[in-house]
């Protein structure tokens, strides 16, 4: 077992680990002469690491997915952990345990697969229960399935990631199709489990986690409905129209046509699995940011991108005594004018007298309305 893991590195304190090199860039300083940046990982989460001198001397002895051993000392950058570097060596694979340096999922893959095999065992149509059967009977299909991601980065971004997204999606379509009667609970659930299938071609998991030529070029969504046509034409007595609702659940699960859906949801469970989609992998992305936030100090995370805000590390802010404090940033990112700081109170000025009767407050007027003012004026 590798030591010391990122989650265990200490600001301060010279480091000799080993890590998996998930980025590699060569930079130039000021002075023309190169650097290196660098996002070095293990199992437990990722460290940007600086190499600023003697460069030309390790430049081409490694490349990215590679493993290193790397020395340096570790400090705080803008309130993030950052690894000055001062030497770094290729190890082979044959010298590390491959489990050391990819996340996966805390669960047992086999008993979330045997799990998942329950759930289909139990849906009551027998065309869509023999389609989800036929594509875990694969074993190559089914292997895959066990081990991808969900993602490459943004949600359950690890190893067996894909399998507990579709089984916590599983566990919402029953919840919620017995709350909405209108739901077809053996449709939503061939949904959750088919939906995100094609990203078993899309990324690639080997070493780092990537997008495989295929999945660049066509993404999960067409390669997810390529092999449920592919498979469907193992049953030709399965019903026309619900192959079609099958195949629209895969190309609108994504919501918006501007979010890569060639469709947008059209019957109730198509909306359905769209929403439980989202809520799944944004939860996934809230206790992901928290779990693993390296920020030195306060109750926020760092901004993420993908959910457009930074988190509240919520556990810390309750367990702080201190008073609640709103700083200035925060409320520039909110959006909210920043109120004038002042050492003493500042006596208010009389109201002017108005000049006129004051009318209703104006309102700033939609798209719409602008249009349907334009249509009465013609």
């Amino acid at each position: 077992m590798k030591s010391p893991y990122v989650n265990e590195l200490q600001p301060n304190q010279i480091v000799t680990a080993t890590f998996l090199v998930h980025i590699k860039d060569i930079r130039q300083k000021k002075s023309g002469e190169p650097y290196l940046s660098l996002l070095l990982g293990d199992r437990t989460g990722e460290l940007e690491a600086k190499m600023w001198d003697n460069v030309a001397e390790v430049l081409e002895s490694f490349s990215r997915d590679d493993f290193v051993k790397v020395k340096g000392l570790l400090q705080i950058y803008q309130k993030r952990p950052q690894l000055t570097v001062h030497t770094i060596k290729r190890i082979l694979d044959a010298d590390v345990d491959f489990a050391d340096y990819f996340p996966s999922s805390e669960r047992n893959r086999d008993e979330m697969f045997a799990e998942l095999r329950g759930i289909i065992a139990a849906i009551q149509n027998s065309h869509l229960r023999n389609l989800l059967d036929s594509f875990m009977d694969d074993q190559a299909i089914a292997a895959l399935y066990r081990v991808a991601p969900a993602a490459k980065s943004v949600h359950h971004a690890y190893l067996g990631g894909l399998l507990e997204h579709a089984l916590s999606m599983c566990h919402l379509c029953k919840m919620t199709s017995q709350h909405y009667k209108i739901i077809d609970p053996d449709l939503l659930l061939t949904g959750a489990i088919l939906h995100d299938i094609g990203k078993i071609f899309e990324l690639t998991y080997d070493r780092g986690f990537g997008y495989s030529a295929e999945g660049q070029l066509l993404g999960h969504i067409i390669i997810g409905l390529r092999m449920v046509n592919e498979r469907m034409q193992r049953f030709p007595d399965f019903p026309p129209r619900l192959r079609t609702v099958v195949e629209h659940m895969i190309v609108s699960h994504h919501g918006e046509l501007e979010f890569g859906s060639p469709k947008v949801p059209l019957f109730p469970e198509a909306l359905l699995l769209h929403h439980l989609d989202n809520l799944d992998s944004k939860m996934e992305c809230m206790r992901a940011t928290i779990a693993k936030d390296r920020q030195a100090d306060g109750c926020w995370t760092a901004y993420i991108p993908s959910l457009e805000r930074a988190v509240l590390k919520k556990l810390k802010y309750l367990d702080d005594n201190g008073p609640p404090a709103i700083s200035v940033a925060a409320v520039k990112d909110a959006g909210a004018t920043t109120p004038p700081m002042h050492s003493e109170p500042i006596a208010a000025s009389p109201p002017a007298p108005p000049t006129q009767p004051p009318g209703p407050p104006q309102q700033s007027m939609s798209l719409f309305g602008e249009k349907l003012k334009q249509v009465w004026k013609k």
